[in-house]
């Protein structure tokens, strides 16, 4: 929700704040925005996985009837819950970027109160990164992004020449020049059409597969954090960062989040 179109602040991604209700309508349209372009290309199946808080922030009302919802947390592959072989492409909508980033509207990664930085096979990361590996491990590739100009930049380094839709340019990490919703949705409408049709024209990006086994290491913001994260088993421990190794991406996921529940322990 942090890349959704006008969102600059924590208010206005946050449950129970007076300003949330007015941005789970724009993350809606954000939402519905790229499901039509991916319809009007060709797209016959939508799956939308409601990737925020605890997966209750799409207006399920609101949603275009060809498109079906994923909601709730936890599920067994979080914000890729749904990919699998059978799955064509993905779209992330409303993303962010990894935290530490210059110009970048919320930048975090994974957690604001607990994780400093992620490294996925020693290369520095944000949730965008695991996320697409995830579905890599299947073959997915990732079609499209939006977001502010240095979440579309960093998910466009990492895993080549994606469809992006800039909504808005951040000045600082709660500062942005924001486009209009109209216009917004625009953009994301014909990044999510471009983005279909280039797989149907076989000129789509290649999956983000990354090599096995696969490692994982997490930088806490404090050593309690990384105190109690290191308790799962087969966690090795430098200062306040962790590292783990595990077969596949699938259970370097499981992993990670683990690790990260752990590390919010009291």
């Amino acid at each position: 929700m942090e890349g959704v179109t006008g969102v600059v602040n924590w208010d206005q991604t946050r449950p129970g704040h007076a300003e949330y209700a007015r941005f789970r309508k724009l993350l809606t349209a954000d939402i519905n925005a790229a499901a039509r372009g991916a319809l009007e290309a060709g797209a016959n199946d939508i799956s939308v996985v409601d990737g925020h808080w605890a997966g209750a922030n799409v207006l399920i009302e609101e949603l275009i009837p060809e498109a079906h919802l994923i909601a709730g947390s936890p599920s067994p592959l979080s914000m890729m819950q749904g990919v699998d072989q059978s799955v064509d492409g993905v779209f992330f909508v409303g993303y962010h970027a990894r935290n530490g980033s210059s110009n970048a509207i919320l930048d975090h990664t994974w957690s604001s109160l607990a994780v400093a930085n992620v490294w996925l096979n020693d290369e520095l990361t944000g949730e965008y990164g695991l996320n697409a590996a995830v579905a890599g491990h299947f073959g997915v590739p990732v079609l499209m992004v939006s977001g502010d100009q240095t979440a579309c930049a960093q998910v466009a380094e990492q895993l080549g020449d994606i469809e992006s839709a800039v909504v808005k340019h951040a000045v600082g990490r709660y500062s942005a020049e924001c486009l209009s919703p109209q216009e917004a949705q625009m953009q994301i409408y014909g990044a999510a059409r471009r983005a279909v049709e280039r797989l149907a024209a076989g000129n789509a990006p290649a999956a983000y597969v990354v090599s096995r086994p696969v490692e994982i290491r997490i930088e806490f913001f404090a050593s309690q954090m990384a105190d109690h994260a290191v308790l799962l088993p087969g966690t090795r421990r430098a200062g306040t960062s962790i590292s783990f190794t595990s077969a596949d991406m699938l259970g370097a996921y499981d992993a990670f989040r683990a690790a990260i529940a752990l590390s919010s322990v009291e």
